[in-house]
């Protein structure tokens, strides 16, 4: 709970959850969702809210004072421990297709670095991965680039662009992606998710009206879905496909690609653990077929 006490101590000094969130570089959600984490775990209100201020009530000031004693006496034991010698926890939320492969590797290098560090790994899709490090309950988060502009406390790194490909079980006669897609069962990536968008937009843009089978998110459910005759799919050529009884088929001139990358706060310490762990996930990165960095 150390980083919501810090945010109800800047938001009793700065007096609104608005000027706790520019002091701390987090957005005013966020705010707001470690204060209620924390009233949560104390058991009381600590402030008197209104419109454009947050004043302490009588019980926010009582714990005000033992949380400054609090935070100064964990400031003086990290101190004490010693300089170059970092323990503690990371908290990195991670899209299914990039956990098997990608962060492995990235994993593998950061535990190097810091041994003592324990890393939590959050599952999700990437809405809801993007919503946990805007309310500052995940450190970073790995997933597809989201189809609108990130709030200004966050910022993007890229790390590979798939291309998306239309996926037909091995044994179905050749035909070309749009017949394909035009008179077999459509096995489509969940319109709500942000890949999920893409293919949609795809279909929209080719004006191909699929015959609806199963929708889903999870990648290499979808691939066994083909696999098994079900239907054919447009998915992105994750770098760790099992493409037994596949056969992928590009989509030429009308190609596009799933952009994945790392999110994170603007007001990450760059020698702080969070933001060594993105560079982990940089280094980690090296061309392989059906994925390709991004620039």
């Amino acid at each position: 709970m150390l980083a919501e006490f810090h945010t109800f101590v800047a938001v009793a000094r700065e007096g609104s959850f608005t000027g706790a969130g520019r002091r701390l570089g987090l957005t005013q959600s966020a705010v707001s969702a470690q204060i209620r984490r924390l009233e949560e775990f104390v058991g009381v209100a600590l402030f008197d809210r209104t419109a454009r201020s947050a004043v302490l009530n009588t019980a926010g000031r009582e714990i005000l004072a033992q949380t400054e004693d609090v935070l100064a006496l964990v400031d003086r034991m990290v101190t004490q421990a010693g300089a170059g010698h970092v323990t503690g926890s990371l908290r990195v939320a991670a899209i299914a297709s990039v956990q098997q492969d990608l962060l492995v590797r990235a994993l593998r290098a950061f535990r190097a670095e810091f041994p003592d560090v324990s890393v939590r790994i959050v599952p999700g899709v990437s809405l809801a991965l993007l919503g946990q490090v805007d309310a500052a309950e995940v450190d970073l988060a790995v997933l597809i680039r989201p189809p609108f502009n990130l709030p200004p406390e966050l910022s993007w790194q890229p790390l590979l662009a798939e291309p998306m490909v239309l996926a037909v079980p091995a044994a179905m006669a050749d035909m070309s992606w749009r017949d394909a897609l035009a008179t077999q069962p459509f096995i489509r990536y969940e319109r709500a998710s942000f890949g999920g968008r893409l293919v949609h937009a795809f279909l929209r843009r080719h004006r191909i009206a699929v015959h609806e089978a199963v929708e889903l998110d999870e990648i290499d459910a979808i691939a066994n879905l083909v696999r098994a005759g079900l239907g054919v799919a447009l998915m992105p050529h994750a770098r760790h496909m099992d493409t037994a009884g596949l056969r992928l088929v590009p989509l030429g001139a009308a190609g596009f690609e799933r952009e994945i990358g790392v999110v994170i706060r603007r007001s990450a310490d760059p020698a702080g653990v969070a933001a060594r762990m993105a560079a982990c996930l940089q280094a980690a990165m090296a061309p392989e077929e059906g994925a390709a960095a991004v620039p």
